[in-house]
């Protein structure tokens, strides 16, 4: 028999329970924030038909979508048919007879097509969050893979600004509790990008502006200025992109500098007020790090107000761990008109990864099993069973040995999953009404009766 090659695709990752446990801290510590702001949990298919996904995310992000064949390409009496359609997908057709359907590259647009399809039902403001995985075609590095989960939470129905504010606070509160310090809020407005491409001859030119600017961190500023090169833009027009990406100083100083630079054009004004008006809201919470960043572009095309992104702490060697920001028209796309909304996104593994490498996690989030009863033989395995059930009725999380054989096995056992406590009850402990209590972390042990087992604390 062939030898079999076990691996996974690329880009993807199993969990094992420790990671799992630790996944589990970071989502129910956003989930836990979320329902404190009156958010509801949503859940949406995995998959999405193809015209949904398909001119929602900029040329570069459908590139990235992941398209599935339709079934029976691969009959026997279809060769002729598959092969066809084979060679469509390296050519990028989407031909419905091919492909009609796409694993999800997001959770807003799939949450958009769900508003549109139920808004006769929904009460306005609709505020969801979903925690589901999605999947992107791109190129696995650190921080980055083909497979991973979203956290999102959105606003929609209000176009009040109240909904930014309570994003940035949502943002901050999750943080602080995973004990993470050093991260920035970065803030900037898609109508100031909007502005920009009208003083540099027109909105025709705010795709290639944003997706050049989007690049900026990744290919630095000379390559930025040869993008726009290739996309019309002339020195003119590049030098007033350059004079913009080059503006810092503190909050006050960056939007007084983009007023000089970009005050004549109205939707300069309308996103200036509009990150002052936030800006102002949040100022009074401790803690709380607001940076106003005009390079921040998200390149996604249905951003039309504020937009956001989360930057982790300095020390760590990762991109943005959240983002995400207001499509007043989203689903407009689905042919319902007039609903605005707004919304953000948590990374979850690179969350992980940066709580990993800052060894952010608690000591506790790790531990399964708290109390392993070694098994004695039959004499006492009632008793032993019996004491098993009442620990778990208090909500400790037990187990007894599956068989009766030397402790030594049973201690191996206790310390490769990390259990911090060992009971037993053999025929002596059995004779007295008593059991032996080993605490393994700290290297001690106690004998205490049944009775007062029932309210020993296993800390």
């Amino acid at each position: 028999m062939a030898k079999v090659t076990v691996s996974l695709p690329q880009g993807t990752r199993d969990f094992g329970p420790d990671v799992v446990r630790k996944r589990s801290y970071i989502i129910n510590t956003i989930k836990e924030v979320f329902e404190k702001y009156g958010f509801q949990p949503l859940e949406t298919p995995a998959m999405e038909n193809l015209e949904t996904l398909m001119g929602k995310y900029g040329e570069e992000g459908d590139k990235l979508i992941f398209k599935i064949l339709n079934n029976g390409l691969n009959d026997p009496k279809n060769q002729e048919k598959g092969k066809v359609a084979f060679e469509k997908v390296l050519q990028g057709k989407n031909d419905p007879n091919l492909t009609e359907r796409a694993l999800r590259y997001d959770l807003t647009i799939p949450f958009a097509r769900y508003v549109a399809m139920n808004h006769a039902q929904l009460t306005f403001p609709f505020k969801r969050y979903q925690v589901q995985p999605v999947w992107r075609a791109d190129r696995p590095q650190k921080g980055r893979y083909r497979e991973f989960y979203q956290c999102d939470a959105d606003v929609v129905g209000s176009k009040s600004l109240l909904n930014e504010m309570e994003l940035t606070l949502i943002y901050h509160d999750v943080f602080t509790k995973l004990g993470m310090k050093g991260y920035e809020i970065r803030l900037n407005s898609r109508k100031i990008l909007a502005a920009l491409a009208a003083a540099c001859g027109g909105e025709n030119f705010m795709v290639p502006i944003t997706v050049a600017i989007d690049k900026l961190d990744k290919i630095g500023l000379e390559k930025v200025k040869e993008e726009l090169t290739s996309s019309g833009l002339n020195a003119d027009q590049i030098l007033k992109i350059e004079q913009y990406l080059q503006i810092e100083g503190d909050n006050a100083t960056r939007l007084a500098a983009l007023e000089s630079l970009l005050g004549n054009e109205a939707l300069a004004k309308a996103g200036l007020e509009e990150l002052r008006t936030v800006l102002n809201g949040v100022g009074s919470t401790s803690g709380l790090n607001v940076l106003i960043d005009f390079t921040l572009a998200r390149g996604l095309n249905y951003y039309t107000g504020i937009i956001f992104e989360v930057k982790a702490p300095a020390e760590v060697k990762m991109g943005s761990i959240g983002g995400g920001g207001r499509y007043d028209d989203l689903t407009g796309l689905f042919g319902v008109t007039g609903i605005p909304g707004v919304g953000i996104s948590f990374g979850l593994d690179r969350i992980y990864d940066v709580l990993e490498e800052l060894n952010l996690f608690p000591n506790t989030v790790a531990l399964g099993t708290q109390v392993l009863f070694f098994n004695t033989g039959e004499a006492s395995q009632t008793a032993n069973f019996t004491q098993l059930q009442q620990l778990r009725s208090r909500g400790i999380r037990a187990e007894l040995y599956h068989e009766s054989v030397k402790f030594d096995k049973q201690f191996k056992y206790a310390e490769k999953k990390n259990i911090p406590f060992v009971i037993i009850i053999g025929e002596t402990e059995l004779i007295a009404g008593t059991c032996v209590v080993k605490d393994l972390k700290n290297r001690t042990q106690i004998t205490v009766s049944l009775a007062e087992l029932e309210k020993y604390s296993f800390i």
